[in-house]
């Protein structure tokens, strides 16, 4: 896959399908909408290409939401290559891309990308005040030579698959329903940073994550996960909060692994999100705290062995 961080110059001579969106988590939606992309343009002898918004329109036109990723857009870059994308353009999103008419941005991507064909969400909108929404790029596209289509939503249990509900599952600590919807466990990941080593003292040691601060982590709690280090895939119980039974401080992310010793502090660490064991709690003394750990570290490794 071919990826530009700006529109393409010179400009491409063989046709594209397009699809353009944030793809934050490529969930099973988007995912959909790839694989449709990619067969049209297949059967049409054309480019299946996407282009995507960095960094996010809501960290720009809301810089005080505090605006955190499902992915990074490295991750999405290299799902985007793993689905079968021809190209990826990743635009650079400020407030004067806002404010542009869409008439205007799409005569861009018609002739820097060759567009032939967009595809689309139902719901799908963009340029100045998201007046280019289905009916009115179609109306742009039968003059300046280019179609529109669209693809339904995917749903899945009570409602469709999207990133919105995802992150509302993720701020319950129902990682399980993030999962189906995503088609993949839900991941964070950092540097392994040194901590207070109070795991050790009773213990189980832990590995603390330095998580970069516009990603979404998961609601306070203690989580049955997998932790990827150095290539190698463990079984870990993680617990994200403020440890209440210690301090009222900053959150921390703390990850257990199972049946491991070892020095881990500064590798890069992927912690990827299976099931959610229980809520942070404050506990009377170290020993009761002790006894609830060993329980999760049980309840884990049933879990666990249950997922490979």
């Amino acid at each position: 896959m071919r990826t530009y961080h700006d529109l393409p110059d010179p400009p491409f001579t063989t046709p594209s399908n397009l699809t353009i969106g944030n793809f934050d988590g490529v969930h099973l939606g988007h995912q959909a909408l790839i694989a449709a992309l990619i067969a049209d343009a297949r059967a049409a002898g054309r480019q299946a290409g996407l282009l995507t918004f960095h960094p996010h329109p809501a960290a720009v036109l809301r810089p005080d939401a505090d605006h955190q990723y499902l992915t990074t857009i490295d991750q999405r870059l290299a799902i985007f290559e793993a689905l079968g994308l021809d190209y990826a353009v990743v635009y650079p999103f400020t407030r004067a891309t806002a404010a542009t008419p869409a008439r205007q941005f799409m005569a861009r991507l018609r002739e820097t990308l060759s567009l032939a064909t967009l595809l689309v969400g139902p719901d799908f909108a963009l340029g100045r005040n998201r007046e280019g929404d289905v009916e009115a790029l179609r109306g742009f596209g039968a003059v300046d030579g280019y179609t529109v289509e669209t693809i339904a939503p995917q749903v899945l249990g009570n409602g469709e698959v999207r990133s919105g509900r995802i992150r509302g599952d993720l701020s319950k600590g129902d990682v399980e329903s993030a999962a189906r919807q995503l088609g993949r466990l839900y991941l964070v990941d950092g540097e392994v940073v040194d901590g207070a080593h109070r795991g050790r003292t009773i213990g189980f040691p832990t590995a603390n994550l330095d998580i970069p601060a516009d990603r979404l982590l998961p609601a306070n709690g203690v989580y049955a996960t997998w932790s990827t280090v150095a290539g190698r895939r463990r079984a870990s119980v993680t617990n994200i909060g403020v440890r209440p039974s210690f301090d009222n401080g900053q959150r921390t992310v703390e990850a257990h692994l199972l049946d491991f010793s070892g020095d881990l502090y500064g590798q890069h660490l992927v912690l990827e999100f299976v099931a959610h064991l229980r809520p942070e709690m404050r506990f009377p003394g170290i020993d009761a705290l002790r006894e609830q750990i060993a329980r999760d570290v049980a309840a884990a490794r049933d879990l666990l062995q249950e997922d490979r």
